[in-house]
């Protein structure tokens, strides 16, 4: 089938070539020549090519854009080897079609030529990290370099693009670290700082506590003192004869014997009070009655 075709097409040329007539496909141009030199670029359609008197076609050039990938390994100003690939977009223009066709024996070398140039010229004198942030620069002066060369010989850079750039392996793999390295230490930090304002909070907390705290030890002391100055007035009062002193006795009497109520009601309780037995009571009493005694001296 594929020879079928072949030879089909092989006689349909010829039979085009012996009718004097050629057909140019769409984004192309063939390049008439007459006894072997240049005349004219035939546009695509059906052209007239009376070979009895010299012209022939001397070949076809596509004016699609193509694309050519080229990889260079160069050295950066921090001796790191790398390797740059740059992505070329080229077409042939119409108006120079014979310069792009008979100039140019291998356009796909030069153009490489050219990348090779720029890139080993530029790359050099920046460090590896430069290389990563200023690649677009890197790339339009390839691009520029290849516009005023490649103009010449009738070619158009349609885009240049630095698509890619490797370093070494082991030289990936020490960034890598170095990076890691850098977000655990401002990891360590962060959590360093997070666990101080957690102190500062937990002993702000804590001393708000200690206050609240001891406002209600206070309170609580008042409400007791206020308590017992009531009850001796009103015992005072509804029981003539009574002293303060008796009323006093009484009290403390009545809330001892509620704190051993107390402690006898847990079985868990290690509170021991020494000496032991109600005659103890006299005693604290006493010592209270003193200490006021002596704070009333003291004040006059």
């Amino acid at each position: 089938m594929k020879l079928a075709r072949k030879s089909g097409c092989i006689n349909s040329e010829m039979g085009q070539y012996l009718c004097c007539c050629i057909q140019v496909e769409q984004s192309k141009v063939a390049l008439k020549e007459k006894f072997g030199r240049y005349e004219e670029v035939l546009e695509p359609g059906c052209h007239c090519l009376p070979w009895f008197l010299g012209s022939q076609i001397g070949g076809y050039l596509s004016l699609r854009v193509q694309k050519l990938d080229v990889r260079c390994e160069t050295k950066t100003k921090d001796n790191v080897f790398v390797t740059v690939i740059a992505s070329v977009q080229y077409r042939a223009l119409l108006e120079k079609a014979s310069d792009a066709f008979y100039k140019l024996s291998n356009t796909r070398e030069q153009i490489q030529a050219y990348v090779f140039d720029v890139i080993r010229s530029s790359v050099p004198k920046m460090n590896l990290d430069d290389v990563f942030e200023q690649k677009n620069e890197v790339a339009k002066a390839v691009e520029e370099e290849l516009e005023k060369a490649m103009t010449t010989y009738g070619y158009e850079i349609v885009q240049t693009l630095i698509v890619d750039i490797e370093p070494d392996e082991t030289v990936k793999r020490a960034m890598n670290e170095i990076n890691a390295a850098v977000r655990m230490r401002v990891a360590t930090r962060d959590k360093a700082e997070a666990e101080k304002i957690l102190q500062i909070k937990r002993a702000e907390a804590e001393a708000e506590s200690k206050f609240l705290s001891g406002q209600g030890i206070a309170r609580q002391r008042q409400a007791i003192v206020d308590g017992l100055r009531d009850s001796v007035l009103a015992f005072s009062v509804n029981v003539p004869g009574t002293t303060a002193k008796d009323v006093m006795d009484m009290v403390l009497v009545t809330q001892y014997f509620d704190t051993m109520k107390e402690i006898g009601a847990s079985s868990k309780s290690s509170a021991v009070f020494i000496p032991h037995g109600p005659g103890a009571v006299r005693d604290v009493a006493e010592q209270i009655r003193d200490g006021l005694l002596q704070a009333q001296a003291q004040g006059h």
